[in-house]
């Protein structure tokens, strides 16, 4: 790796804030690291007037153009085949640089899920298409924001079929990815908090019993390979215990119970990784925005954290 890393960035939807966020944010952050940026021109071109800033300020960032030409009828916040199209060849050709080592870690903007259909891709988002192409047998969302790192059990999943997913084994299995993936990204021995599924942590099995049959013998289980896991503790608790420095990280058991904690304690901040992935891959926690895309008003903060968590990440800095 070079002495500032080389970061893929897909620019997303065209059609959402993803080209608007990403140049305010390069103005901030290209000097710490070699960006190459994956998407279209025009794209590019037109985000940078709606966000004011002349393209000639990033001029240490490289463009790996996706030669698709802008649609005809294409207008901002509209979900569209042609820009689901792009944004996933964008993630494409972002992909196979960073396994052949072009790049050191991706970052990537937001895709729309009903534009990536509509191209014909049947894959739910990001982590879908990088486990695809990379050949990954296990992945996991990690949400990031300052004071509070939060890995989930399972993402897009029912609450019904959430609740089916937590078995000791698979529980186990995202402790010993946990540990894996802090290791390698500088945070040996990493705390790490388990949530409990029910109220109260299911009160003794009096209103649900995942805690005594699934989650407490997980967790039992990855002491005894040393990892330095602890729960399940209640939902409600388990986050300001996190907050407060008890937990290096917490995992929670669906979707919601771990986006709402890291989006209420610093929503403009916060960024999403990915654990499992044979590099390093960061993004923003939010999505196309296609209410307010095309109006120069996006907040760029979570484009500049996610940046930045890619770099502290592929150089082994997380603990620091």
């Amino acid at each position: 790796m070079s002495e500032r890393p080389r970061i893929g960035i897909t620019l997303g939807d065209p059609a959402g804030i993803g080209s608007e966020i990403l140049v305010k944010a390069l103005t901030e952050v290209q000097k710490r690291c070699n960006p190459v940026l994956y998407g279209c021109e025009w794209s590019l071109r037109d985000g940078s007037s709606i966000a004011g800033v002349d393209l000639d300020l990033l001029k240490d960032s490289t463009l790996i153009n996706v030669n698709i030409p802008k649609p005809k009828n294409f207008t901002y916040g509209q979900v569209s085949a042609t820009c689901g199209e792009i944004a996933v060849r964008a993630v494409e050709a972002a992909t196979e640089d960073v396994l052949a080592g072009k790049l050191d870690a991706l970052m990537t903007c937001p895709l729309n899920k009903e534009a990536i259909h509509l191209a014909g891709n049947k894959e739910i988002g990001h982590q879908e298409i990088f486990a695809r192409l990379s050949k990954a047998n296990s992945t996991a969302t990690m949400l990031m924001t300052p004071g509070l790192r939060v890995v989930h059990l399972s993402t897009h999943l029912s609450i019904v079929e959430a609740a089916r997913f937590i078995t000791s084994d698979t529980v186990l299995e995202r402790l010993r990815l946990i540990r894996e993936c802090f290791e390698r990204w500088g945070l040996p021995h990493a705390r790490i908090g388990v949530a409990a599924l029910n109220p109260h942590g299911g009160e003794g099995g009096l209103l649900g019993r995942e805690e005594i049959e699934q989650i407490s013998p997980a967790v039992e289980r990855a002491n005894n390979e040393g990892i330095k896991a602890s729960g399940p503790y209640p939902a409600d608790s388990i986050f300001n215990r996190a907050i407060a420095g008890e937990f290096d990280v917490v995992l929670a058991m669906y979707h919601d119970q771990g986006h709402i904690a890291i989006k209420v304690h610093d929503l403009h901040q916060s960024i999403s990784a990915t654990l499992g992935l044979p590099f390093v891959r960061t993004s923003v926690d939010h999505g196309t925005a296609f209410d307010i895309a095309g109006r120069g008003i996006a907040n760029h903060h979570s484009t500049i954290a996610a940046i930045d968590a890619a770099i502290t990440l592929v150089t082994g800095t997380l603990g620091r």
